[in-house]
């Protein structure tokens, strides 16, 4: 087959820009709504897109006053979103640094099966030291620390998942028996930060496990996303910066012994369209120009892990900022704004602008054409597999690029007519499905049997 985009729907309140609810066509309850979720999901099943994405954090975010604040959770969420829609994939955020593996495998699991194969689990190790104060620590862990912890995560949700074969289930009424117990293989994992003893209680799921997704840059993300993730969302503003990280991440795949093109490199767009380029330009001056700036500032000092007053709205960014190495919180995309401030010599009221509309993905503002030129452009010169599609405003951003991006790649061959017979998540990714560790290839079952 030609190789086609991914596309993910990241559905936040009402839209990625943090203005977005100021305007009078917004509904400043709508993060609230499930009305106002399933819209949205039906939107971007029209449009053919791979799934829906959720971020989450636990936490409340900044100031109330600034944009719509809190969150339904998301497992919750997509729970009701798989009743309404029938082909869309659905990822949800879940941290591993507060949590734990028992109670998070068996929720994905039972949303994998509710929703017959079209769950994927984007996989945080949670930065700050709000969530960690709300989970009785004084402090965030080191960074290094967390992402330990997350792999060793990783690998006890691993063999729960598998701790069911996929014929365990009998169901012999003549004989009595309704499932072997021969076939279920209980963890007994003793390790660092976990102690699991027993065997999930739900049956291994349509895709075996769900979609892993990751969305951290910092040496230990990539690291970590190289030895396990099956799609990474990341952050970058130039296509030199993007084509950079898909061939380290692209690499580094490949050394582990996997398989790079089962591993999807999804950088963030945020599209404001408009017939004519003026009109775009103009549409996105109206966003920036409902921008707080106070919130604004308050929220790059907490990024920037300074004090309180250190940042003035007119002057660039101070000269004696730490390096990432000295930063315990989101390395990433610390580096990625102090990088666009000093590349583009932007004062620091410049520097909230453009972060208003994408918190530092890439934003671009232009026609329809224009729009799918830059996404066919990063897309076929090695820059990215597809892309997180997140609107400045919903649901108004959203059934605009789906009624007028979206039949311009179709008729360039870049993205799918219909969603056929690919039924899951990992199908529409081109991924394979894993075979469960304590099955031998021979003897493993060519795919799993219907639950749903």
């Amino acid at each position: 087959m030609t190789r086609q985009l991914h596309l993910n729907a990241f559905l936040m309140t009402t839209g990625h820009h943090e203005a977005s609810w100021r305007l009078p066509e917004s509904d400043p309850y709508a993060h609230v709504e499930l009305d106002h979720y399933v819209r949205l999901a039906r939107i971007a099943e029209r449009g053919t897109f791979d799934s829906l994405f959720l971020a989450d954090s636990p936490q409340l975010w900044g100031s109330l006053a600034q944009r719509p604040a809190g969150a339904l959770e998301p497992l919750t969420l997509l729970t009701a979103l798989a009743t309404a829609t029938t082909h869309i994939g659905l990822i949800a955020t879940a941290s591993t640094s507060y949590n734990s593996p028992y109670n998070l495998a068996r929720r994905f699991a039972s949303l994998d099966i509710v929703s017959g194969g079209r769950v994927g689990w984007n996989i945080v190790t949670t930065a700050g030291a709000e969530a960690a104060r709300n989970f009785g620590l004084d402090a965030e862990p080191a960074h290094a620390q967390r992402y330990a912890r997350a792999a060793e995560f990783l690998d006890v949700a691993l063999k729960l998942w598998d701790s069911w074969e996929d014929d365990a289930i009998v169901g012999d009424k003549a004989a009595g028996v309704w499932g072997d117990d021969t076939k279920v293989h209980p963890p007994r994992h003793r390790g660092t930060y976990f102690s699991v003893e027993g065997a999930l209680n739900v049956p291994r799921t349509p895709q075996g496990y769900p979609v892993l997704v990751q969305a951290g840059s910092s040496e230990d993300g990539k690291t970590f996303a190289a030895r396990y993730a099956e799609a990474v969302f990341t952050a970058q503003q130039t296509i030199e910066d993007a084509q950079a990280f898909y061939a380290d991440l692209k690499s580094r795949t490949a050394a582990g012994g996997r398989n790079p093109e089962h591993i999807k490199v999804l950088p963030g767009i945020v599209p404001v369209l408009g017939s004519t380029e003026a009109e775009a330009l103009a549409a996105e001056q109206v966003l920036e120009d409902h921008i707080v700036y106070t919130h604004g500032v308050e929220g790059l000092e907490r990024l920037l892990q300074l004090p309180t007053g250190a940042l003035e709205l007119d002057a660039q960014l101070p000269t004696d900022l730490p390096p990432e190495s000295a930063i315990e919180g989101a390395k990433s995309r610390y580096t990625l704004v102090v990088e666009l401030a000093r590349r583009e010599r932007l004062t620091v009221r410049q520097l909230i602008g453009r972060l208003g509309g994408g918190r530092g993905h890439l934003t671009f503002a232009g026609t329809p054409e224009q729009v799918a030129d830059e996404i066919e452009t990063w897309f076929t010169r090695g820059a990215a597999d597809g892309f997180n599609i997140m609107p400045a405003v919903l649901p108004s951003g959203l059934d605009a690029f789906v009624e007028h991006v979206v039949p311009i790649l179709r008729a360039r061959g870049l993205l799918r007519e219909e969603y056929g017979p690919r039924r899951t998540l990992r199908e529409r990714y081109g991924l394979p499905r894993p075979a469960n560790q304590h099955v031998s290839p021979v003897s493993a079952p060519a795919s799993a049997p219907a639950l749903v």
